[in-house]
């Protein structure tokens, strides 16, 4: 299983790919920035076209981001908004199953405590990828958190099913 995760903004989107069955494993990760001065239609469709390029190259099984959360900045959380709609098309057109995880469900499942600071979730990161640092920037981070969020949320299901705890979706 491969997983895209993304930690979508309008100046910097995270992104990274992790893969495994039993363990993930990191495949890459990396940050699409725009520039400041440009105009948003602009920005956005440069993020829509590299994220296209990245999901053509790396042939993710299924993508995750976190829900928006809404912010004290109104301003932030709709280019936040205008960013994920644009990651949602991009998955969309790729025929991905998009997941959509809660910051607490991000934190929970990385760090085993919803209200993780983030630094503390940076470092499960690198931890549970088995990386020698933690992904910069902050944004690369996060999309793995959300990967691997993903990554725990289907393992947990498999083995449920396993024992014939859980029906299987749909």
């Amino acid at each position: 299983m491969r997983i895209l995760g993304l930690d979508p903004g309008t100046a910097r989107m995270g992104w990274g790919i992790i893969e495994g069955e039993e363990d993930a494993h990191i495949v890459t990760y990396g940050t699409l920035t725009t520039p400041a001065g440009r105009p948003l239609a602009g920005r956005l469709h440069t993020l829509l076209q590299r994220l296209r390029e990245i999901i053509r190259q790396h042939q993710p099984d299924a993508a995750a981001l976190e829900e928006l959360f809404f912010a004290r900045n109104v301003r932030t959380a709709f280019a936040v908004g205008q960013a994920r709609g644009v990651a949602l098309v991009a998955l969309a057109e790729a025929g991905l199953p998009v997941y959509e995880y809660s910051p607490l469900e991000v934190k929970q499942a990385v760090t085993g405590y919803g209200r993780a600071e983030k630094a503390q979730v940076q470092a499960m990161v690198r931890a549970l990828l088995g990386l020698k640092e933690i992904p910069r920037p902050d944004d690369a981070a996060d999309a793995l958190a959300v990967a691997l969020c993903h990554f725990h949320s289907v393992r947990m299901r498999i083995l449920l099913e396993g024992e014939g705890g859980l029906s299987p979706p749909g």
